[in-house]
């Protein structure tokens, strides 16, 4: 099976959002205050790349 770009798109899509839950769970298990914000900001910033992924995907779709 060959997958087009809104598959690539969605698959980046859920990969991302997955970092995102990921850091944030980092974030809240550590216990050393710096690294929770370092990954507590990695987690935002992964955040603002799923929504511009979504943007695409949006784009694509319609």
């Amino acid at each position: 099976m060959e997958l087009n770009t809104v598959d690539y798109l969605k698959k980046a899509l859920l990969d991302s959002q997955e970092r995102v839950r990921d850091y944030m769970n980092y974030s809240r298990e550590i216990d050393d205050k710096e690294l929770q914000r370092y990954f507590k900001t990695y987690a935002e910033k992964e955040g603002e790349h799923a929504q511009k992924l979504q943007e695409y995907i949006s784009a694509y779709t319609q």
